[in-house]
């Protein structure tokens, strides 16, 4: 599988595990890690930092981003709308106001960091990469904006592409995604989800985005059940047979909570086994929260999986 450069940067898939961290600039992830909380005046948004307007935004994710890459992280993923079931939809200009200052502060500190934005908008996506930022993570693999392929193969940007089954709270993506995905049982799990990620991949193709630029990602929480969840970390090898590098994101999602019946803020453990497990069937990347635990997590596995990788022989 040829690997992947990015400016500076080259991930060789294979070699060791990739760690993404995830910057929530929203008032309302499942998680409760969002950088925004509601302004109890006005029932809008206002950044978690003391500061109003574009420095707030960009203040709190930069401290969180600092905290990141100091723990190890590889990538910054970057999104300004929840995914969470019930969540409120967002309009493009909202994303924007979340997500660019962000991303502009970041990039102008930390030249170096990998950023990703995560989003399914054409028009958040194509700003957000003039911002600084480098790789384009869509939760509804291109599907959900006819324009977003062609914003991401005109930036020379790599793609992630997710399977997703949920229903999507905004009512003009569901329309454009029709009754062919969303809320669907699934007849095989794993050639369902194999071939509507190759279904993504082809409209990645036809846009004109090279396959090295190209990774998969199975959708952990999105449209499964609790076993399906399970089932596809444990057989995440079967993707990565599709010929694609394979990002997990299984963190503190509710297939943990309901397997340990614990709440979003004590799933640490169960990520780290979902994360560890996941890197033993080929997981490359790993999207996480607890990003300072999730690195020691994915090195000591690595250093299990990929010997000749891992610590050295007298460590």
């Amino acid at each position: 599988m040829p690997s992947l450069t990015i400016g500076s940067h080259t991930l060789t898939w294979g070699e060791r595990t990739y760690v993404m961290g995830i910057l929530n600039i929203t008032p309302d992830s499942f998680s409760g890690d969002g950088l925004l909380l509601p302004s109890p005046a006005s029932g809008t948004t206002a950044p978690v930092a003391k500061r109003s307007g574009e420095e707030a935004g960009g203040l709190a994710a930069l401290v969180q981003a600092r905290n990141f890459l100091a723990a190890g992280a590889d990538i910054l993923d970057i999104g300004g709308e929840s995914t969470r079931p019930g969540s409120q939809p967002v309009d493009a200009e909202e994303e924007k106001q979340r997500v660019l200052p962000a991303i502009r502060a970041i990039a102008s500190e930390f030249p170096d960091a990998l950023i990703s934005i995560d989003t399914c908008k054409a028009a958040v996506a194509e700003e957000a990469l003039r911002a600084g930022a480098h790789i384009l993570n869509d939760v509804w693999g291109l599907r959900a904006d006819p324009e977003l392929a062609a914003v991401a193969a005109r930036a020379k940007a790599p793609v992630v592409l997710m399977h997703n089954r949920s229903k999507p709270a905004n009512v003009e993506i569901r329309e454009r995604l029709g009754k062919a995905y969303t809320g669907a049982e699934y007849e095989n799990l794993l050639e369902d989800v194999k071939r509507e990620l190759m279904d993504s991949v082809a409209i990645a193709r036809s846009a004109g985005i090279p396959d090295e630029r190209i990774l998969l990602d199975p959708g952990i929480g999105f449209g499964k059940t609790i076993q399906q969840n399970l089932e596809l970390i444990n057989r995440l090898d079967e993707i990565r047979l599709l010929g694609f590098p394979v990002l997990l994101g299984p963190s503190r999602k509710s297939f943990i909570g309901y397997t340990l019946d614990l709440p979003p803020d004590q799933r640490m453990e169960g990520t780290a086994a979902a994360v560890a497990v996941g890197i033993t069937r080929g997981a490359d990347i790993v999207r996480v929260h607890d990003v300072e635990v999730m690195v020691r997590v994915a090195r000591m596995t690595d250093a299990l999986v990929r010997p000749w990788h891992g610590a050295g022989k007298h460590a």
